[in-house]
């Protein structure tokens, strides 16, 4: 059985989600503030937390950030923040998703389902090989196949689609793409990874539909 740790300082909103959580068939754990995620995240395993962003003591962004450092837990986060700042800032901490509050308990349970559905089948960088219908990512031997014929992509191409299935399901911004793929915190437009992605769609042919654009935040490569 999956268990959830559920953060909020608010006891109404802890109560409804480990009722439909347990309903979904979710073991549930609560913690009222970041302190307390922490230190439960220290002594015991999740397969995913939701987390709320304005709390006591630890807010929720220092909390991930803390959690993080220690165990790789998928992370909902919960606010009633509605800024683009605040939603990227909590993708870049590692989030895998951001629901504004209010909200609604079938939506939330929609999303940790797809989350936990998506982490079990995370591709691990041991993996050679994998297949996405007619597309062949071969990791060992550097090459990209579209319907069995080889794909020509550039060096920079090829390391931005082995980093989007690495990823696979995740909201990904421009600027980590940025970071990660071409190795250095980039201070102009975000156009770079803009044209790439366009030039890897370009390649990919049909599977251009696997790359989802997230509006104002990034992308994500999804099955």
């Amino acid at each position: 059985m999956k268990k959830i740790l559920i953060v909020d300082d608010e006891d109404k909103i802890r109560e409804v989600l480990k009722e439909y959580a347990e309903f979904e068939g979710y073991e549930t754990c609560e913690a009222r503030d970041g302190m307390e995620a922490v230190k439960m995240c220290k002594e015991d395993n999740f397969d995913l937390i939701i987390m709320d962003v304005m709390m006591p003591k630890l807010d929720g962004f220092s909390a991930v950030k803390e959690i993080k450092k220690i165990k790789d837990i998928p992370v909902i986060m919960l606010s009633a923040r509605t800024e683009e700042y605040d939603k990227l800032f909590g993708f870049e901490l590692g989030a895998d998703d951001y629901v504004v509050k209010p909200f609604s308990p079938k939506e939330v349970m929609a999303r940790v389902n797809a989350v936990i559905k998506r982490t079990d089948a995370t591709i691990t960088t041991n993996v050679d090989e994998v297949r996405f219908e007619g597309l062949i990512v071969d990791f060992a031997g550097r090459n990209v196949y579209v319907n069995g014929e080889k794909a020509v992509l550039t060096p920079k191409e090829y390391e931005l689609l082995f980093y989007f299935v690495k990823n696979i399901g995740l909201a990904l911004s421009r600027e980590k793409l940025l970071r990660e793929v071409w190795g250095y915190d980039y201070y102009g437009d975000d156009r770079t990874v803009d044209t790439h992605v366009k030039m890897l769609r370009q390649n990919l042919k049909e599977y251009r539909k696997f790359i989802i654009t997230l509006r104002s935040v990034g992308y994500k490569f999804e099955v």
